[in-house]
């Protein structure tokens, strides 16, 4: 396992330099020019360019999504979570291929959103991708995933230790021994290809700062709940213009064009809200913007990229979420500073804080979030303050919000990850795993008597109803006859119509064993319609709660093996 981490560390951090240059190929093609500094040389462009530039890169991810990607959905750092969780480490190629492409697309035009999180996706892909080739088992699979992401992240950032502990904290989703060496070894190695490529800079150039006096950390804590309030409104503002979107009757291949020609209107007046956002939260963090301009990129990089991933575009929310915590916390600590001027840092120290907090409770990862400041600045009193405020910020924005914005886009899917272990064992099976085929079926036109004679003869009591085409209709059990249950007198003139149960419970075979084992207990039966769809409730099978029970024994054994 160690030797393959090496060899998946090397096809992270290639990931990560490829993701890169695809993004500076595009912005060459779209803008001109190809350096990070994005909104000092488009400020020198046309409108008309900056608004065909954003809109046609929303036009061709649009058709590019509409036609190329499974369900006509981009890909994030969220199917990779739900591939580790539920799907064994297994994460197709194709589409993840397709989901970089995009993401590239979308931030080389001026798409407002994050480079990270496609990196993840991206290498997350190859390292399953390579999986397979191996024909490794599941356990090793969900470990070598852990290994791209760790490698993405790291090559991303220039900081391994962040790209070990975002693995661990909010993919696999636990410390095990046996996938901390490979994680660490493969971060390790995707930092040192990418230090090889692009040389030993950090993500961000960063001053040094001290804390001046102790009663600053007061004021962390305090920015620790504005941070959580503008990392609450970010994940907010994004399923606003969702919603907006499905709800409109605009083509959905379309949207994506909407949306950029929206966030291009934004960068013709303050065009540091294109792209990855870097140049920016540079200046943030030397403290050469006014408290004006601090609340205001704020405000507009959230509506930004709030456009940007609610119209279906592609790109992360990374780079956004340290965009942001860096306007928040820089607006922050001038005012901090007006108010307590000999207890202030300066308000760089509170920039930087500040884009801990809000990342740190976007990303739903405040462990790598404040390793990583750490990493950044080398700074240990500066990431005290770092650590109380992003801790303040993700425990707020759980108590209040629920959610983190990965668990949060998977919520909206109707994948849960909460719980035990055993549960996500139980959500990686499907209801087709147990279904059984013994059930009894009974034509909606077949007469009382005919009912009586088969409830006879079924050993479960209970009949299933269904139409010519095999459409699930009801069911009807003894209990459901009544007075006629022994009364034949009615026969003649009553059919099963007249006792069929329509509202009756069904499971769908495509779903998974946690959700059939919460309608078992919500609705108290003991045997559960399988139907092919919601739509044709074409009856399939059966679902027996005895099968369900002994199916949640052999995930406990499971997770206690």
């Amino acid at each position: 396992m160690s030797a393959l981490a090496v060899l998946v560390g090397l096809i992270g951090g290639g990931a990560a330099i490829v993701f890169r240059e695809a993004i500076a190929f595009f912005q060459l093609l779209f803008y001109g020019f190809s350096s990070e500094l994005v909104h000092s040389h488009v400020a020198e462009l046309p409108w008309w360019h900056i608004l065909a530039a954003t809109t046609g890169g929303g036009l061709a991810v649009g058709l590019i999504i509409y036609w190329f990607l499974p369900n006509r959905q981009n890909q994030a750092v969220a199917d990779v979570i739900e591939a580790e969780a539920l799907k064994g480490g297994d994460l197709p190629v194709k589409p993840g291929l397709t989901a970089a492409l995009v993401s590239a697309i979308t931030i080389g035009s001026g798409g407002s959103a994050g480079r990270e999180g496609p990196v993840v996706h991206f290498a997350a892909c190859l390292s399953a991708f390579f999986s397979n080739i191996l024909h490794l088992d599941k356990s090793q699979r969900q470990t070598l995933l852990g290994c791209g992401v760790a490698a993405g992240v790291a090559a991303s950032f220039n900081a391994p230790i962040a790209g070990v502990f975002f693995a661990l904290e909010v993919v696999m989703g636990n410390y095990a021994l046996a996938a901390f060496a490979p994680v660490v070894i493969a971060s390790v190695t995707g930092t040192i290809v990418c230090r090889i490529y692009f040389g030993h800079f950090p993500a961000f150039i960063i001053p040094s700062h001290e804390i001046v006096s102790f009663w600053e950390f007061p004021a962390f804590a305090l920015l620790g709940l504005v941070s959580a309030v503008a990392a609450i409104s970010f994940t907010w503002s994004i399923g606003v213009v969702r919603r907006v979107g499905a709800a409109s009757k605009i083509p959905q291949w379309a949207l994506p064009a909407i949306g950029g020609l929206g966030v291009g209107v934004i960068g013709i007046f303050f065009p540091q809200v294109l792209g990855v956002g870097y140049e920016a939260t540079d200046e943030a963090l030397n403290q050469v913007l006014s408290l004006q301009m601090l609340i205001l990129l704020a405000v507009l990089k959230t509506a930004a990229t709030a456009i940007t991933l609610g119209s279906g575009a592609g790109g992360g929310v990374f780079s956004p979420s340290l965009f942001i915590g860096a306007m928040v916390g820089g607006a922050f600590g001038v005012i901090a500073t007006v108010v307590f001027p000999h207890l202030s840092s300066g308000h760089g120290a509170y920039t930087l804080v500040g884009m801990g907090a809000v990342s740190g409770a976007v990303l739903g990862a405040p462990m790598s979030t404040i390793l990583m400041v750490f990493e950044l600045t080398g700074d240990y009193e500066l990431t005290i303050g770092v650590m109380i405020a992003t801790v303040i910020s993700s425990q707020v924005t759980q108590l209040t919000f629920g959610y983190s914005y990965f668990t949060w886009q998977l919520a909206q899917r109707g994948v849960n990850l909460l719980g035990g272990r055993e549960a996500l064992v139980m959500r990686s099976y499907r209801v087709a795993n147990i279904m059984r085929k013994d059930h009894h079926a009974i034509l909606d036109t077949a007469s009382l008597s005919e009912v009586r004679k088969k409830l006879g003869a079924v050993p479960y009591g209970e009949l299933f109803v269904i139409d010519k085409e095999g459409g699930l209709v009801g069911t009807v059990m003894l209990r459901d006859l009544k007075e006629f249950a022994f009364d034949s007198s009615k026969d003649a003139s009553m059919t099963v119509e007249d006792v069929v149960r329509r509202r009756a419970p069904f499971v769908k075979v495509g779903e998974d064993l946690g959700r059939a084992m919460d309608l078992l207990e919500k609705c108290g039966e003991e045997h559960v319609a399988v139907v092919q769809d919601a739509g044709s409730k074409k009856l399939l099978g059966v679902l027996h709660e005895r099968d369900v029970l002994s199916a949640y024994h052999r995930a406990v054994q499971e997770t206690r093996t």
